[in-house]
């Protein structure tokens, strides 16, 4: 039987596989395919199940020292021009490649239970195993170019599952913002390949290192177009992991089913980012300045998430800038030199967010009992409370999750969180404080997004409240961004949406746990939220030692408890601090944040709960400024270019018509026309000559 690792190659393909039999289904047979919902997503649970066994069995081999593999074929060749393909299965590979297929495996399982009366179930299952299948084979690309492949699949598949309700406005727009946003960096990307390229003559990561440093070294390549190469490409990763200023996308993007947004969030296209920067870190090493300017747009990311999260309202939007604040800290790491450490974030953080948004899911699936079909009101924190004791699986895995990410320990948040810190501290000690007030702010917003969901009273029968934001979020549709009345989002606000995901009965029921297929992925979820972290101790990294044994000796040898407990000890107080202001204020109301904030800074509560005001500032100057030359350059087309073509064509017509009436085919009538010719031409040539004196 051959090793895992040899047939790595088998891990994407399968699942791609399910994808396109059951995609072709849907063209050809769709009736009867969409009446076989359930023997489908077993279908396709079975091809990503397969490829998370080959998966774990590679990653086995890689943690008891099987070499790394790389298989290559010539795909096209011109000359001595070749463009060489195939996979590369390394320590960080599997790594990734177990992450990817197992969160996949759980989002599936409870997408079964989450989307059971969507009609496009299958569909979405569809969507799914192509997603992690584009995924798959971007982790395994052994060289640029064909990372470039699978990184825009994995934004296709994003488009298509953020629009996954094409039909709601919301979803639409959503869908498109996500990937407009992300041809800005992906353009950047791609420019920046090809000037790597034509710079090394090299699609390979560590061949184009060495090239970079060898031009470097001789001259033959300035410095200044070296570092422009490394920020074009780095501008894939900042719109893939949603960093400042290209995040804007992320949060929008929660107007797909909660599934997607766990899968996005936790293993797949956020996560593309960072793993482009990790695989690029010896490129990225050569130029100080270009890790200055990751490590700076990562921790204004870190900072920025957070300090939006404060005031969000809807219980995923809150969730999702989280993620944009934690995708900075792994940012911040990957510019401190210590890509190992943001990787070992992203695996800790895809545990614990992907159960979190799970979990939202659940409640949101639960809230729709009571209020009916209606996004906003369902996803509104405000109308929650009191679910602890209705939902005890649900509450007690977003509680871990909570913890998890707060930083806590022993739990998983705390080991990958203080190790980004504590290189943050070594390298850029500004950032590291930014990144230190980030964290009492994340403990904060996240125990704010327990205590309203889960502890207090119940308040989704308070009619009055209903009203008042059904009242309020009519408001802020007739008053968007574009200035115009939208009476079809309104109505998507106040009416029964019929491709919802949740149930169609019982709309005004009570709330209830969920079924077996949604709870069994947070229950199986919270355990690496708990014990992963204990991969990472910074006296003995298993993680490490796995992916760079050579520096897992060197930091064991360096490490020093003297220079640990100190930051260590400051990161538990300020996330402390942070969930104790949340449970004075939301828990026990001891304080009251609108009065000591709110009212005193109005114009800073205004700022963060207006996005930093990001969005306006997109809509004015890239959407309407976009729209305004479009429409200027569409008068110059419609006036001037079809104005000459049209001219051009009535003179045509008319000397054509004109000069018919000379076609009488009489010899006698053409030398009359020749001869007045030649009199008009002595007459003309006679006038105009000069007289003699």
């Amino acid at each position: 039987m051959p090793q895992a690792s040899e047939i790595a190659w088998l891990i994407p393909v399968l699942p791609l596989i399910g994808a396109v039999i059951s995609g072709l289904s849907l063209i050809s047979i769709n009736k009867k395919i969409n009446k076989l919902r359930e023997y489908v997503a077993i279908g396709l649970l079975t091809f990503v199940g397969a490829s998370a066994v080959i998966s774990y069995k590679a990653l086995l081999e890689q943690i008891n020292g099987y070499r790394s593999v790389e298989k290559l074929f010539v795909w096209a060749s011109a000359g001595d021009f070749q463009i060489p393909m195939g996979f590369v299965l390394d320590p960080l590979g599997s790594v990734m490649l177990s992450l990817v297929t197992t969160i996949t495996l759980l989002v599936m399982i409870y997408s079964h239970g989450y989307m059971a009366h969507d009609k496009g179930y299958v569909r979405f299952f569809t969507y799914l195993a192509l997603f992690s299948s584009s995924m798959m084979g971007l982790i395994i690309s052994p060289n640029l170019l064909e990372i470039y492949v699978f990184w825009e699949l994995v934004g296709m598949c994003s488009y298509l599952l953020v629009g996954f309700w094409y039909d709601r406005d919301g979803a639409a727009h959503a869908a498109q913002k996500a990937f407009v946003v992300n041809r800005v960096g992906d353009f950047g990307l791609l420019l920046g390949i090809l000037g790597l390229y034509w710079a090394t003559n090299s699609f390979d990561f560590n061949d184009i290192a060495l090239g970079i440093g060898q031009s470097l070294s001789d001259n033959s390549l300035p410095g200044w177009a070296a570092l422009l190469l490394c920020f074009l490409v780095f501008l894939g990763p900042m719109a893939k992991s949603a960093q400042f200023p290209l995040h804007v996308w992320l949060p929008d993007a929660m107007e797909g089913p909660t599934p997607i947004s766990a899968l996005i969030h936790a293993a797949t296209m956020v996560a593309a980012g960072v793993f482009l920067v990790a695989r690029l870190d010896p490129l990225y090493s050569l130029f100080p300045i270009m890790q200055f300017i990751i490590a700076m747009i990562g921790t204004i990311t870190c900072f920025l998430g957070a300090s939006i999260a404060l005031t969000q309202m809807d219980l995923k939007k809150g969730l999702a800038y989280s993620t944009v604040s934690q995708l900075g800290y792994m940012m911040l790491a990957m510019g401190c030199g210590a890509p190992l450490a943001g990787i070992f974030h992203l695996i800790t953080h895809a545990c614990f967010k992907a159960m979190l948004f799970l979990g939202s899911g659940s409640v949101i699936h639960a809230m729709e009992e009571v209020v009916g079909h209606q996004p906003v009101l369902a996803q509104d924190m405000r109308l929650m409370g009191g679910l602890r004791k209705k939902m005890p699986f649900t509450s007690i895995t977003f509680l871990i999750g909570c913890i998890a990410i707060s930083g806590i320990p022993p739990l998983a948040g705390f080991w990958s969180k203080d190790e980004i810190l504590g290189n943050a501290f070594v390298s850029f000690p500004a950032f590291w404080f930014i990144g230190f007030m980030t964290a009492g702010m994340t403990a904060f917003y996240m125990f704010r997004l327990y205590f309203l969901t889960f502890e207090g009273d119940f308040r989704g029968n308070d009619e009055q409240l209903k009203s008042t934001l059904i009242s309020a979020a009519g408001l802020i549709i007739e008053d968007d961004d574009h200035g115009n009345v939208d009476e079809h989002d309104h109505q998507d606000i106040t009416d029964i949406d019929q491709h919802e995901e949740s149930h169609e009965e019982g709309l005004h029921g009570e709330v209830h746990e969920s079924p077996w297929s949604m709870t069994f992925p947070l229950v199986f979820l919270a355990f690496p939220s708990v014990i992963i972290g204990f991969m990472g101790l910074p006296w003995d990294s298993k993680f490490i030692k796995l992916l760079n044994p050579e520096e897992a000796i060197t930091l064991a040898q360096e490490f020093d408890l003297k220079e640990f407990l100190p930051l260590a000890i400051a990161s538990v107080a300020i996330a402390s601090t942070g969930i104790t202001i949340a449970y004075l204020a939301y828990f026990v109301h001891k304080i009251d944040l609108s009065i000591i904030f709110a009212e005193r800074f109005p114009s800073i509560n205004k700022f963060l709960s207006k996005k930093w005001y990001l969005d306006e500032i997109n809509e004015k100057i890239f959407v309407k400024g976009t729209r305004r030359i479009a429409k200027e350059i569409l008068e110059v087309d419609s006036k001037v270019v079809d104005g000459v073509v049209n001219l051009t064509g009535l003179v045509t017509l008319g000397s054509g018509e004109g000069l018919k009436y000379f076609e009488t085919g009489r010899a006698q009538f053409y030398a009359l026309i020749v001869f007045g010719g030649v009199i008009l031409l002595v007459a003309i040539f006679g006038f105009q000559s000069p007289q003699v004196t």
